[in-house]
């Protein structure tokens, strides 16, 4: 839940921060940023009550006294699906910078896709050496737990 809060919040703040640098008016910069951050808090109020549902609180006072805890599995979950994306997305391209940086590779003849740090690498290579220096380089990227080829040699 955290985690889901303070990435809304990062866009939120990433969008006004944008507004602010690119749209001039008559207005002085610090209310145009104001505004900007009060929209996006509400965006972030907005998406928290969707991602959570409505919690009323007599529910919330019956389920204390009832468990002594109070969960919504619905947020953990969310939260977890958006860190699994940004941890999958931060794998895929440390991955791309990596076969960029390689003489051998070319990045662009090989896509990557990462899901829950299963790593795909499809397209094709010049030889079957590259394809073990594609899945070296992917098996040594920290959070891979495995590396699926469908590497074609041409």
């Amino acid at each position: 839940m955290k985690t889901l809060i303070v990435l809304l919040l990062g866009a939120a703040l990433g969008i006004g921060a944008y507004i602010y640098f690119k749209e001039p008016q008559n207005r002085t910069e610090l209310d145009r940023a104001g505004e900007q951050i009060s929209e996006g808090a509400g965006q972030l109020k907005e998406k928290i009550t969707e991602s959570v549902g409505e919690l009323k609180t007599e529910d919330i006072r019956e389920e204390l006294a009832r468990t002594g805890q109070v969960v919504r599995k619905k947020a953990a979950e969310t939260g977890a699906r958006i860190a699994d994306a940004t941890t999958d997305a931060k794998m895929t391209a440390t991955i791309k910078g990596k076969f960029a940086l390689e003489s051998d590779l070319s990045a662009l003849s090989i896509s990557v896709n990462t899901t829950r740090g299963v790593v795909t690498l499809s397209g094709s290579v010049s030889s079957h050496e590259q394809i073990k220096k594609a899945m070296r380089i992917a098996l040594a990227t920290e959070g891979v737990t495995e590396v699926i080829s469908t590497l074609q040699v041409q």
